[in-house]
């Protein structure tokens, strides 16, 4: 796919994105596919440019980069005064996936960018905010409420315990890696990517479900609701 998206232009309190349907971070949805009784996936694996976050690592960056204090979302600032985040939804999701909710749920990346040190710089910088007091019960759940132990901020990068694979190639070889790794099926993982050739994975078994503004809470509804089909429930 040629690199024809634009980076998009913010403010430290507000980091614009693609357009697309978001979530306040003070208001966390619970999501119906949580307390369902239907399975969830074992692996859940993230691309990185336009699905986490809306750019191009290795062509909207100029390091060096640093945090943007008080920025709500998180957002990071490069030498050129750019701004970077994630997409805003993302920050609540990662937040519930990886907390104890799930314990069986585990998260990867799986991205093509270049630059892979810097890519885990941006990882490293961004922290998951705590849930708000008011949150809903999916994150009281996974010890919300501001107050409880291991609740407060922590590093994006923290969030993916399955491991992050990002270098140049073929998406086969990140979740052959993945596979090699954790011991997970093939068709207990569930992807999100914004670039159809990468649907070359579902000849391994994997449900890749195929975006196309950046992750949203419905987006991973729709993943979740996929996946579920492929394995057979309604």
């Amino acid at each position: 796919m040629a690199k024809s998206k634009k980076l998009a232009k913010g403010t430290p309190d507000s980091p614009s994105t693609t357009t697309t349907t978001t979530v306040p971070q003070s208001i966390v949805p619970t999501p119906t596919w949580l307390n369902d009784g239907h399975p969830l996936p074992r692996l859940i694996v993230f691309d990185l440019d336009y699905t986490l976050w809306p750019f191009y690592s290795d062509i909207h960056i100029s390091p060096p980069i640093r945090q943007v204090p008080g920025s709500d979302p998180p957002a990071l600032v490069d030498r050129n005064g750019e701004l970077f985040s994630l997409f805003p939804d993302a920050f609540p999701i990662l937040r519930l996936l990886s907390s104890p909710a799930l314990p069986d749920t585990r998260l990867a990346v799986a991205s093509k960018s270049p630059v892979r040190d810097l890519c885990r710089e941006v990882l490293k910088l961004l922290r998951l905010p705590p849930p708000p007091p008011s949150s809903s019960g999916a994150d009281r759940g996974a010890g919300g409420g501001g107050s409880a132990a291991g609740s407060g901020p922590k590093r994006v990068i923290d969030a993916f315990d399955a491991g992050l694979e990002i270098y140049e190639g073929t998406k086969l070889r990140h979740f052959q890696a993945l596979a090699d790794r954790t011991g997970i099926p093939y068709n207990q993982m569930l992807f999100f990517d914004d670039e159809r050739p990468n649907l070359e994975v579902e000849r391994l078994g994997v449900t890749m479900r195929l975006i196309r503004d950046g992750l949203t809470w419905e987006e991973l509804g729709n993943g979740i609701m996929q996946w579920r089909g492929n394995q057979g429930f309604v």
